[in-house]
């Protein structure tokens, strides 16, 4: 297993990306948004856009993940880092260009750790709308002797979270969420999933993602998306459809926070942080 590591810094023009009304209204059913939230869920009085809508836009599809960081077995990688940053509020309808770029390859011992970063810029302004990044665990690559990666420290406040948000996902829910663009036999597939090692197909790690980004704009930010600025979390472990959602949220600076989102007593989304863009 050979990783390309003289790649690190390499950038590409990874081509338009498209939506229309439809497109945000599904992408905001399909992470659970619904009667409670008008603006999300349907074009009057006003459409508004879900901040985590992006996500599905990223464009890291128009490199070769073989010839961009290398010869890997592709059952070997996992999804472990998610963060965007908006730089202003998505419309409901658009196109936007990405451009991609492998910002690093990381030695975590036994496994290597890939991140990607994409910056979306409105087609008819310019204007950049989002910068979404993405840390790929590719396990057994590790032990090359590279870099570890910059540590950015966490602490969750040893006190009672400020909001508590719970969200039921239903037994369904990877089967619409898949409709925005994923459609990973994993999570749709009971026979795929089995090889994988899993009982029944899981939810998608971004779907989960979404569902805890509609917390944090409900309660940090009024629900006005104008006012998400970042989001970033790690993956900690599957969702299965139908289980319940505990979204914890600490609130430590005036536009800051922090959170975790759980099952149960199971930490699913792990060293989540928030910024709000001043007010």
């Amino acid at each position: 297993m050979v990783l390309h590591k003289d790649n690190v810094g390499r950038a590409w023009d990874a081509g338009e990306s498209s939506w229309t009304s439809t497109d945000a209204i599904l992408y905001a059913l399909g992470v659970g948004a619904g009667t409670t939230e008008l603006a999300f869920t349907t074009e009057s009085p006003e459409q508004l856009t879900l901040p985590t809508f992006p996500v599905v836009l990223n464009g890291h599809r128009g490199g070769n993940l073989a010839d961009l960081i290398g010869d890997f077995d592709h059952a070997r990688l996992l999804h472990g880092e998610q963060s965007i940053s908006l730089h202003s509020a998505i419309p409901p309808a658009g196109t936007a260009r990405a451009t991609a770029e492998l910002e690093g390859v990381h030695d975590k011992g036994r496994d290597a750790l890939v991140r990607l970063k994409s910056s979306l810029a409105d087609v008819s302004s310019g204007a950049l709308l989002a910068e979404v990044r993405t840390g790929l665990f590719i396990r057994g690559a590790g032990g090359f002797g590279g870099p570890r990666g910059e540590s950015v420290s966490w602490w969750r406040p040893d006190r009672s979270p400020d909001h508590v948000v719970t969200y039921e996902t239903r037994p369904d829910q990877a089967l619409l969420y898949r409709l925005s663009g994923d459609r990973n036999p994993l999570h749709s597939d009971p026979a795929y999933a089995a090889r994988a090692g899993f009982d029944r197909p899981i939810l998608h790690g971004l779907c989960t993602y979404g569902f805890t980004g509609r917390a944090l704009l409900l309660t940090l930010c009024g629900s006005d998306p104008g006012e998400f600025g970042s989001m970033s979390v790690r993956f900690a472990s599957p969702v299965l459809p139908g289980q319940t959602l505990d979204v914890l949220i600490w609130v430590t600076g005036a536009d800051e926070a922090v959170f975790q989102t759980l099952v149960g007593a199971s930490t699913v989304l792990d060293r989540g942080t928030f910024t709000r863009k001043p007010r």
